[in-house]
């Protein structure tokens, strides 16, 4: 049924956009000229006016029909659940919705009391449930033809069609803007102030100097509730070592790549090279990961105790080398769209002066695309410092204060899953922390974004 009203809005909307292109033809005999629009202006307009209220109407309809089921679920049952208790409330509300049809699929079985009280509620639910779709059918239908008439008779032969659709346009093009920014603004007042409470127990400056991090054991008496130590610093050290190694594996892997499938490689070449290289890209996570786990960090570990050296079952290095080769197709393709922007005027003119090929990329094509090139880095740097599957899988848990990569470390996000998994209660420093920290990787992350930009702004190159 809800498919239905879904598609109803669709058909009338359909209808309209023809019905009102032709009464915009028929009031002016079909001179266009005589018409303030084009007639395909009309047709959107009274779609349009059909669309947003059909739509609008049939999300308010499914939002609002299952919370007064509820409440009428509720309100007949009352006295049989008059027992429980809220949590065995909700529970008993969300196996109410198809409850009857599982029972009679999978055969009644035993009755108990509590089985007889859902099924009756089920039964009850799904009565109510049809027909509301049946009256959500019959208004929106109902609410789309109202719209479609309304509309219909504003169209004439004066009205500025296209100034109001395009008006809408930029209504819609502006509240997809505000969605952005408002979404950004209400992750950042979240974690700030869950953040606050977390600096209310834990003074900042331990927080960000502290070189010992121990959020489940006690190692102060004077600490609040022995709730453990929250010094970050190993953590910054960790994300900030396995980023340094992924950038530096891909840099100039990603770099040398892109130079080559633009100005080196054949067209026959760069057509079936490029995909392959952005395959990369598109490999979850959880598969660089394991690709870490189980053969990155053992041959590191093999090689490494043949040259004599210690290495850890998991390394910050093994992460860091599998990190690298997941963000090469996100440094390739960006440096490559940068330098194939560059003017081919420019080679031209190299080339006419002497210059060889190689001569013309150092110190033609890659100047004049370097601030493209840097943004692309640390877009992928912002990339390197989120990430954490492949982390958790090849570089562990523990917060070793080490540079050394082929120690056991661990990284800003790793913590934040570890903090939050599980059944946690938002009341204590613990889980607090993760918040803290998630605040430091949104301020971090804004940086290499504001970064990006103004490095931009400052060397890109304008051409004519």
């Amino acid at each position: 049924m809800t498919s239905v009203a879904f598609l109803a809005v669709f058909i009338w909307a359909f209808i309209g956009y023809y019905s009102a292109r032709a009464r915009a033809l028929y009031l002016v005999g079909g001179v266009v000229r005589d018409l303030n629009s084009l007639p395909r202006y009309y047709g959107f307009f009274v779609a349009l006016c059909i669309l947003l209220p059909g739509f609008l109407f049939f999300f308010l309809w499914k939002s609002l029909s299952s919370f007064f089921l509820e409440k009428r679920i509720l309100f007949f049952f009352s006295d049989r659940i008059s027992d429980f208790s809220s949590l065995e409330v909700n529970a008993f509300l969300r196996n109410v919705p198809g409850f009857s049809d599982r029972i009679q699929s999978a055969g009644r079985g035993p009755i108990s009391e509590k089985t007889d009280l859902l099924f009756d509620a089920s039964v009850l639910y799904a009565h109510d449930q049809w027909l509301c779709n049946i009256a959500l059918v019959f208004l929106t239908f109902l609410v789309c033809f109202l719209c479609f008439m309304r509309a219909l008779h504003l169209v004439t032969p004066c009205m500025r069609a296209r100034a109001r659709v395009e008006s809408f346009i930029w209504w819609v093009l502006a509240c997809s803007s505000a969605v952005a920014v408002l979404t950004s603004i209400g992750i950042l007042m979240s974690l700030l102030v869950q953040a606050f409470r977390f600096f209310s127990i834990v003074p900042v400056h331990e927080f960000l100097f502290g070189l010992h991090w121990s959020p489940q054991l006690s190692m102060r008496p004077d600490q609040f509730a022995g709730s453990g130590t929250f010094g970050a610093v190993p953590l910054f050290v960790g994300t900030a070592l396995i980023t340094v190694i992924a950038m530096c594996i891909a840099t100039p892997i990603g770099l040398m790549s892109a130079i080559y499938l633009s100005d080196y490689a054949s067209l026959g070449f760069r057509a079936w090279a490029k995909p392959v290289l952005e395959i990369l890209s598109g490999i979850p996570t959880v598969v660089y990961g394991f690709f870490a786990a189980l053969t990155v960090a053992p041959l590191i570990r093999y090689y490494g105790e043949l040259l004599g050296l210690g290495v850890a079952a998991e390394s910050a290095l093994a992460a860091g080398l599998v990190m690298g080769i997941m963000i090469i197709p996100f440094v390739s393709s960006l440096s490559d769209d940068v330098i194939c922007a560059v003017p081919q005027s420019l080679r031209d003119g190299s080339a006419a002066l002497g210059a060889t090929k190689t001569e013309t990329v150092i110190k033609v094509i890659l100047p004049a695309a370097f601030s493209g090139i840097v943004n692309a880095l640390l877009l992928a740097v912002g990339r390197a410092v989120g990430e954490t599957m492949i982390v958790v899988m090849a570089a562990g848990l523990a917060p070793n204060l080490t540079l050394n990569p082929l120690d056991v470390v661990t990284t800003v996000t790793v913590q934040i899953m570890a903090l939050l998994s599980g059944d946690q209660e938002f009341d204590n420093p613990g889980t607090l922390a993760a918040f803290a920290l998630s605040l430091v990787l949104f301020f971090v992350t804004f940086i290499l974004n504001l970064t990006a930009l103004r490095v931009v702004r400052k060397y890109r190159e304008r051409y004519d």
